[in-house]
């Protein structure tokens, strides 16, 4: 029986367990640790040369300590929420009770330590799909509500494709949105002479502790803040970027794309998503190689969104009831 184009693996990293996904013919790798579903490494072919374009955790160390969060899986939140407090349905919620100072934070969700189920494996000519679900997001302090989350990466000859379903399965309506944190590479050296294009139209501004704005006073136009304008696509150089980006711009096929790219390479990669909002991120406060990859964060919401009520519609989540969010990578050569 001839061999197919997609092939799958069961590895260890350092003792964490880890699925390896082969693209025989084209040359691809990726691998994807089973503790909060992380995209670990994803190597291209270009032109006949390998290139690791995914800047993951390197060692079973970083994927349980999980520094800088890479590929992170993100929910049933994204990014921050303030001062780990909200507000739904009329009810106040304390994600760090009893927590002062900097240790009062609530960020990125619950689920980047769990050890996540592989409930489907598929490796064929047309694609490879490896799907993980957990359980891990039940009643908590703070958040007492019980969903159930699925993401499923799809390596085809498009790209890759992340899918990630959440579900409600407690008994009263929840808030909930997902978001993802990949870090990329696309050559040699720091990000400065890459090239950077975020098609957004508008800026989500921060204070200094990081966390949005409130009101009207979150959201800018992208053109009265030149240098962190990227509509069209430019040098990153010296810009330090932690930024929230909404109102993408779709392409024609209704996908926001954006795009980190090296000229001297002549390749780079689009970041696509069909709705949400985009987190860029230069890793300069990073310990390994800070500005070596570039964070590229698609979310289904704005962080701190539980506290936004223009979000309410797009976070809630009634009983029973399951949301989808599609985001992916893919190549693009000169």
């Amino acid at each position: 029986m001839a061999a197919t184009r997609y092939a799958m693996a069961l590895n260890k990293l350092d003792g964490e367990d880890i699925v390896v996904v082969y693209d025989i013919e084209g040359g691809r790798r990726l691998r994807i640790a089973q503790r909060g579903a992380a995209v670990v490494g994803y190597s291209l072919r270009v032109r006949d040369r390998l290139h690791e374009v995914a800047a993951g955790h390197r060692s079973g160390e970083e994927i349980r300590q999980r520094p800088g969060s890479r590929f992170a899986v993100m929910a049933p939140f994204a990014g921050r929420i303030a001062e780990a407090r909200y507000a739904f349905d009329g009810v106040e919620h304390d994600l760090a009770p009893g927590e002062t100072g900097a240790r009062r934070q609530a960020r990125h969700g619950f689920v980047r330590d769990a050890v996540f189920d592989i409930i489907h494996t598929e490796a064929g000519n047309e694609r490879a799909v490896v799907t993980f679900a957990t359980q891990a997001i039940r009643p908590r302090p703070g958040y007492p509500f019980a969903l159930d989350l699925a993401v499923r990466y799809v390596l085809d000859a498009a790209g890759l494709t992340l899918e990630a379903v959440l579900r409600n399965v407690g008994g009263n309506p929840a808030p909930a949105y997902f978001g993802w944190h990949p870090y990329f590479s696309v050559g040699r050296g720091d990000c400065a002479d890459w090239e950077l294009e975020i098609p957004a139209a508008t800026l989500i501004r921060t204070g200094a502790d990081l966390e949005v704005l409130a009101g009207e006073a979150a959201y800018l136009p992208v053109e009265a803040a030149p240098a962190l304008d990227f509509r069209a696509r430019r040098r990153i150089g010296a810009a330090i970027l932690d930024q929230g980006y909404a109102d993408l711009h779709p392409d024609a096929d209704g996908l926001a794309r954006t795009r980190l790219w090296n000229p001297a390479e002549g390749f780079g990669l689009a970041v696509w998503q069909e709705r949400g909002v985009l987190h860029a991120f230069t890793a300069d406060t990073l310990a390994r190689e800070p500005r070596m990859a570039v964070a590229l964060e698609p979310m289904e919401a704005m962080a701190n969104a539980f506290n936004r009520t223009e979000c309410a519609a797009a976070i809630r989540l009634e009983p029973g009831a399951e949301r989808k969010f599609r985001c992916g990578v893919a190549l693009e050569l000169a």
